[in-house]
């Protein structure tokens, strides 16, 4: 079993050397790390160049700033392994925690895992209550079109098997991702499991990136890829690994 480690970054100097190491020594024994630099113009893609690149399986330079979404989009068409995670480049969420996110996957019971943050007793950083609104806002409202009961659709730490990502356009360049992916994986009849994790969120001073326009968009979104959207998926994808994959060399 192979994990495929994705990792979107836009002006992340202060961070991107400390998650992939982070990344690295997760308990995952197989990996494939692949960083997507957004156009980076903070010294975050002249670090990669020089020193980082050695150290991961992929970087992928895009030309000019796209937005997260289209950063995770070069990712996933990227990605060879059995899994594939979204990681952010901001050490909010903690690698160490993947193989919680990835079992319902490894047991053959889901196609698709979000990791949330409201979920469970784990650490989770005190910081913006009106983020925290918006985020159930959303939540809700996305759960509302979607008829499935997620608590933080908002989350970084989403897993899907390959063959499920791979079969999804997106079309969303920014952080309508989330949005946009949820309904569309909806849509499918994919299994849906969701999973506890940690929070060690960062505030704007930190680097934050994620506003208020992101908010309205994601209602957009939420209406957009429930109402208008049409998925297309082969016939297989959904029915080709109804059984556990071998975890033995999951964990180092």
């Amino acid at each position: 079993m192979k994990l495929s480690v994705v990792i979107p970054c836009f002006n992340e100097l202060g961070t991107i050397s400390r998650v992939i190491q982070a990344v690295k020594a997760s308990p995952v024994a197989d990996l494939e790390i692949i960083v997507v630099d957004d156009c980076s113009t903070d010294g975050t893609r002249d670090l990669l160049m020089t020193t980082l690149e050695h150290q991961v399986d992929q970087v992928i330079y895009h030309k000019k700033n796209r937005g997260k979404g289209a950063a995770l989009r070069t990712g996933f068409a990227a990605a060879t392994g059995d899994i594939v995670i979204v990681q952010d480049a901001d050490l909010e969420y903690d690698p160490q925690e993947f193989p919680d996110v990835i079992a319902p996957i490894l047991a053959g019971k889901a196609d698709v895992v979000f990791g949330s943050r409201f979920a469970g007793g784990r650490p989770h950083r005190v910081v913006y209550f009106w983020h925290m609104v918006g985020n159930k806002f959303l939540t809700l409202l996305s759960n509302m079109f979607t008829n499935i009961n997620l608590s933080d659709m908002e989350t970084c730490y989403k897993a899907f098997r390959r063959e499920v990502i791979q079969s999804i356009r997106i079309e969303e360049n920014r952080f309508g991702f989330e949005p946009e992916i949820t309904a569309k994986v909806a849509k499918m009849g994919c299994r849906i499991y969701e999973v506890g994790i940690s929070y060690y969120g960062r505030t704007y001073k930190e680097g934050k990136k994620i506003g208020w326009k992101d908010g309205f968009r994601a209602i957009y979104c939420i209406v957009k890829y429930n109402l208008f959207a049409r998925v297309s998926v082969p016939t297989d994808v959904l029915h080709r690994s109804r059984t556990p994959y071998d975890s033995l060399p999951l964990l180092k």
